[in-house]
């Protein structure tokens, strides 16, 4: 899948622009982005449910194109972060009911399928109003499995989930990148996309950057070594200055000392030497690393300051 200078306006009203990406197949890609970035716009209009204002895309190896709405359908599926299930009716029956829906050959093997990838066979008969929000999730990926789909796109998954049944939906994406399912995963979830994504995009109406959760961190931050010892050093610029690897420090509370470092590899074992050449008694030295929400939180503060 892939968009090329994709654009979609509303009037005078810019949803997202110039969004240009490539994702691999059975790649978990991550969508993030505030709210009113875009990100549920691009899914609609990579899914076929709105046409792009400017620009191309292909969507499991198809064009997107107006004569091929109806063949990209039919190799995707997306879950809204709203399941949109009928709730007095049973698992099966709102499964079978989108099932014809959607022209499936052998339905009820389909049905079937869909409920054991998503562990609930044992569900399949109660009415989905009776079942808790995590279950609904859970019946909604079901629905979006039945037709069993090249590329996933998958919208806010999680939303309002506890953190047990979170987890579940998590489980049941890392099978689906195992069958190489390509899914397209927008969420506000940080910790999520970190634990789940290949690769993210950070939109903010257009594409802020593009990479690795760690080629990010790098991109963005400097590697920086967290040296904690028993007691402060009475001359810690003895200690660190001219360290090889080692570009500057700075004091991070009593007996700790952060270091800027070019090659961790080769600061670490440098500082170790010359703090044990000193007689301190270190605690710990490790790789201060951090996190996707950093690199987030970084690149959307940069972009609101220069405005």
């Amino acid at each position: 899948m892939s968009a090329d200078h994709l654009s979609k306006r509303f009037g005078g009203r810019i949803a997202f622009d110039d969004v240009t990406f490539e994702v691999g197949r059975g790649e978990v890609f991550g969508f993030l982005g505030p709210n009113g970035a875009g990100k549920t716009t691009t899914v609609r209009a990579l899914g076929t449910l709105i046409a792009p204002s400017s620009g191309s895309a292909t969507v499991a190896g198809i064009a997107l194109e107006p004569e091929n709405g109806v063949e990209i359908r039919r190799r995707i599926s997306v879950m809204p972060e709203s399941p949109g299930l009928y709730l007095r009716h049973s698992v099966v029956e709102n499964l079978e009911c989108f099932a014809e829906l959607y022209e499936i050959s052998e339905p009820a093997d389909r049905v079937e399928r869909a409920l054991a990838a998503v562990n609930l066979a044992d569900r399949a008969h109660d009415a989905c109003g009776t079942l808790s929000k995590g279950l609904r999730q859970r019946v909604a990926l079901a629905r979006a499995l039945l037709n069993d789909p090249e590329v996933l796109f998958l919208d806010e998954p999680t939303s309002g989930l506890d953190p047990v049944a979170a987890r579940e939906v998590h489980e049941l994406i890392d099978g689906l990148r195992r069958r190489g399912v390509t899914i397209f995963l927008t969420t506000h979830r940080l910790e999520e996309a970190e634990r789940l994504c290949d690769r993210v995009a950070i939109l903010n109406t257009t594409l802020r950057m593009i990479g690795r959760p760690d080629d990010l961190r790098d991109r963005l931050f400097t590697k920086t070594l967290s040296v904690k010892v028993r007691d402060p050093l009475a001359e810690p610029d003895r200690v660190f200055a001219g360290l090889p690897g080692v570009d500057g420090w700075r004091q991070d509370g009593p007996g700790g000392y952060l270091l800027g470092v070019s090659d961790t590899n080769l600061a670490a074992p440098a500082a170790v030497r010359a703090l044990v050449a000193t007689g301190a008694d270190v605690l710990s030295i490790s790789e201060a690393r951090h996190s996707l929400e950093d690199v987030y939180l970084k690149l959307i503060d940069d972009e609101a300051v220069g405005r």
